[in-house]
């Protein structure tokens, strides 16, 4: 992993800078409340009638969206990985609240450090610290 570009790649698309992550919850209120205490994020709108919100990110333009669903398939769909510049500090942070990881953070000398982890749905999540190429 490494930081983003400084002038982002030109698409034939338009694309305008925005980027949601959809996730699949099972209780909404759960996930909305995990994913303010544990990463920071604040609910920006919530559909209850669709089953749907948008948690903003730090990051300008990055929401995570919660879908609610009554099951999780384990094993599959994509891995949201967050950049933050202490894996070690970010991890024992989140560890200090009961957040289960998946091992040991991995380090990819000079490269990357990567720590998984889990939201209450099982859902995998990561954290990356860039260590430079």
């Amino acid at each position: 992993m490494t930081a983003p570009a400084k002038s982002p790649a030109k698409s034939p698309l338009g694309f305008d800078g925005g980027l949601t992550c959809s996730i699949s919850v099972t209780d909404f209120d759960k996930a909305v409340k995990w994913y303010s205490d544990m990463l920071g994020f604040t609910l920006n709108y919530r559909m209850d009638e669709m089953g749907w919100g948008e948690m903003a990110t730090e990051i300008p333009g990055v929401n995570v969206g919660l879908a609610r669903t009554d099951t999780i398939t384990k094993g599959g769909g994509a891995t949201l990985t967050f950049g933050v510049h202490d894996v070690d500090a970010a991890r024992k942070r989140l560890e200090s609240k009961g957040v289960r990881f998946d091992g040991e953070t991995h380090v990819i000398p000079g490269t990357v450090k990567l720590a998984t982890f889990f939201d209450p749905d099982g859902n995998t999540l990561m954290l990356y610290q860039d260590k430079g190429v």
